[in-house]
This record gives C-alpha cells, sequence and structure tokens, in this order.
C-alpha cells in the first residue's frame, strides 16, 4: 500500500512539473537549493550513490534511497531512473513520511 502512494505521489509531481529526474537535472536542482527531496534507486550504480549521498549531505537535502530504476521510470511515465528530485515542499513532505514509515 506504502509503495504504490508514493509512486502515486511522484506521478502527480511529475504532472504538476515538480520533479527533476535525470543525473544532471538532479544535481543542478539540488545545487541551486531547489532540491526538497532526492530518491535514489535501490539498484543504482555505487557511484551514483556516493555521488548524490555526498552532494545532498552538503548542501543539507534528505535522500532516500528506493524502488527500481524501472520502478521510478514507470512511476513517471519514463524510462529508467536511477534518480530524481522532488522540487516542492508539500509533495517532498509527504513523500518523506511515507518513506520514513517503511524505515
Amino acid at each position: 500500500m506504502k509503495m504504490n502512494k508514493i509512486y502515486s505521489l511522484l506521478g502527480l509531481a511529475v504532472r504538476s512539473g515538480n520533479l527533476a529526474s535525470g543525473e544532471y537535472a538532479v544535481e543542478k536542482a539540488v545545487k541551486s537549493g531547489s532540491a526538497k527531496l532526492v530518491i535514489v534507486s535501490g539498484d543504482a550504480s555505487d557511484n551514483t550513490v556516493k555521488l548524490f549521498d555526498n552532494m545532498c549531505r552538503f548542501y543539507e537535502v534528505p535522500m532516500f534511497r528506493y524502488g527500481t530504476k524501472e520502478e521510478l521510470g514507470h512511476a513517471m511515465g519514463k524510462e529508467v531512473r536511477a534518480s530524481l528530485a522532488v522540487t516542492e515542499e508539500g509533495f517532498a513532505k509527504s513523500i518523506m513520511k511515507h518513506l520514513e514509515a517503511l524505515e
């Protein structure tokens, strides 16, 4: 149930224009201060995880590992995505609430 809710919220964030996906777009969102939450897929490469972990710690953006590349891409209506950034505070808080409940 929680898994479907997270993907539904990600889909809504995409349609409302409040989500950046792909390594370069996510990096730009984090560095510009617009990212409120970063999600990296559970099957992302070690280099990708390290890159975003270090970046999110430095810029103080919450980061979670969740889902697979295929699941994240499907939720967004795109191909595989290893990383994404939620840029709207309300969506970010709601998604974080569900992610924290899974831990």
